[in-house]
């Protein structure tokens, strides 16, 4: 029964052959949209590399398992606290809790089941970067409520969605703190831009149920608040790898995902039903050359 997929899945024919509730299931934890791991683990990634340790590869690998566990847990929790609101946004209406078609109960075991993946996950980090990982925890619970208080839950996001950029630094290293903060500033600034633009397929939706977005918020300057958002990334982004290590040419290192990013804004129709998933899809590829120029910074 096609009609239970989700529109902007991106595992149609892997899903529909699924039974009934383990497709839900795994529609629950967004495992047909891998761009969500994808931008979560991608920030693990920039603090592992920038750290200067090397690829590091064992620990990037339970990086994104974490990722995808984590990934999942919050989307579960997300739909368990949203079910209400989304039975009346037309692309959420079919989530598998909106809709009915699971039960709350077998969605909290759900979300049990992955937060113990993302455990076994976390005993594999040293001490100081599981007690990072573990404040993370207050401001996922707090995320669902963001849209009901405030313009800026994107804003939220980037806190939550970014907090890899502190583990994988401090996986490796305990100093030079205005390095990951600069890195980490820009991390959220670079999700409430791509944030913004997912949040355009929903805006009339939204503003006929209440709630709040920054794709709503910024109205008619939509592209210039985006670009102002991602231009404010980089120049972070730029800061951190100056307080690494004063040397321009580990700067330009940068230049591929300022383009890319850039591309994005410039090629943004907001108009246009297809081309906000687009772009936002093509943040998986923004991550990586900034990943690589993290590790040009850090390891060059």
């Amino acid at each position: 029964m096609n009609e239970t997929i989700v529109p902007d899945s991106q595992h149609r024919g892997v899903i529909a052959r699924l039974p009934q509730v383990p497709r839900d299931l795994a529609q629950l934890a967004r495992f047909d949209r891998p761009i969500g791991w994808w931008l979560l683990f991608w920030p693990c990634a920039w603090g592992v590399w920038l750290a200067g340790a090397g690829w590091q590869l064992a620990l990037l690998g339970w990086m994104l398992l974490g990722s995808i566990a984590m990934r999942g847990a919050g989307c579960v929790y997300n739909d368990i606290v949203d079910a209400d609101l989304d039975r009346k946004v037309a692309r959420t209406a079919a989530r598998p809790v909106a809709s009915g078609r699971i039960g709350r109960k077998l969605a909290w075991a759900w979300l049990v089941a992955l937060s113990l993946a993302g455990l076994v996950v976390l005993v594999q980090l040293r001490l100081e970067a599981q007690l990072v990982a573990l404040v993370s925890l207050a401001l996922v619970a707090a995320y669902p409520f963001m849209k009901r208080i405030t313009w800026w839950p994107q804003a939220w996001l980037g806190l939550v969605f970014t907090w890899g950029a502190l583990v994988g630094w401090v996986a490796i290293r305990s100093d030079h703190w205005d390095v990951i903060a600069a890195l980490y500033a820009g991390a959220v600034c670079w999700v409430i831009g791509y944030d913004t633009i997912y949040a355009l397929q929903d805006r009339e939706d939204d503003a006929l149920v209440g709630i709040r977005s920054s794709a709503l918020r910024m109205g008619a300057k939509v592209k210039i608040g985006i670009g102002a958002f991602y231009a404010a990334a980089v120049a972070f982004w730029l800061l951190a790898f100056w307080l690494l290590r004063a040397d321009a040419l580990a700067l330009l290192a940068l230049a591929p995902a300022a383009l890319h990013l850039a591309w994005q804004v410039v090629t943004l129709d907001a108009g246009d039903a297809d081309n906000p998933l687009a772009r936002f899809r093509s943040n998986r590829f923004a991550g990586a050359l900034v990943a690589a120029a993290c590790f040009v910074a850090g390891n060059a």
